[in-house]
């Protein structure tokens, strides 16, 4: 696999052949969000179940004609005479915790300096990537993290689908063994209909042997001041009922 990468135009290519320290602050939460619920809208989270409809030749290259017809960003895609397509998708960055790169990046809000960097990456960061139908969701994570010079594992993030369907707005994490220009290829070009998006996994599906021993020390001393600050939360709350109960019950058996 061959890599090149552009920080200023947000392009970079994959090109199809044979071919997988995390930095933490007081925003870092092991809290789950509540079931339904998604980080910035209304939107389902749930496991990608559809099942993959193999296309022949044929039926490739027409879709590929009527997706070339509807471009409108010049971003078309390309038949091969060996039956791979190459074509662009654009994934958007939605990271809640710091990246940690091994140079220093001129983009970002810089958290931590030493032979690492941390920092924030804008919510609107969007990276274009030219891939092939061969290429699978773990190498596009992989490439997202690369053309960063993200050091974190790329075991930490995982690939979501945003669609559209029955004017409802859904989030579907992808499989590693999924390809991404194939989705794109049967949603044709249009993001509004479907459109990509890099996130960190879930607390509950992380790979915890990815991290170094600093870093899960680092989660215990968050989960041991997290867990204190919900026990105080939950001391408060049933002092405040307790107080209820002995007024209440201070009036019944007030002589009258």
């Amino acid at each position: 696999m061959t890599w090149t990468s552009s920080m200023s135009s947000g392009y970079s290519s994959l090109e199809e052949e044979d071919s997988e320290e995390y930095f933490f602050t007081a925003r870092t939460s092991f809290f789950r969000r509540p079931p339904g619920k998604t980080r910035a809208a209304p939107q389902d989270d749930q496991k990608e179940t559809e099942p993959h409809v193999y296309l022949s030749k044929e039926e490739v290259k027409e879709k590929i004609q009527s997706y070339n017809s509807s471009v409108t960003d010049k971003l078309k895609m390309t038949l091969n005479s060996n039956g791979i397509y190459t074509g662009f998708i654009k994934v958007q960055m939605e990271l809640c915790r710091p990246i940690t790169v091994q140079s220093s990046p001129s983009q970002g809000t810089c958290a931590h300096s030493n032979n690492e960097t941390a920092f924030y990456l804008p919510n609107d960061c969007v990276n274009t990537l030219h891939i092939s139908s061969t290429n699978t969701v773990r190498e596009v994570i992989e490439a997202l993290l690369k053309k960063f010079f993200v050091a974190d594992n790329p075991a930490k993030f995982a690939l979501y689908k945003r669609c559209h369907k029955e004017d409802q707005v859904y989030i579907c994490k992808l499989s590693d063994r999924e390809h991404p220009l194939y989705l794109r290829l049967v949603a044709g070009p249009r993001t509004e209909m479907l459109s990509f998006v890099l996130r960190e996994h879930e607390t509950g599906e992380v790979m915890w042997e990815a991290f170094s021993l600093p870093e899960l020390q680092n989660f215990l001393r968050i989960l041991d001041k997290e867990e204190n600050e919900q026990l105080q939360i939950l001391k408060k709350r049933y002092a405040a009922y307790r107080d209820k109960l002995e007024e209440a019950l201070g009036g019944v058996w007030k002589p009258g």
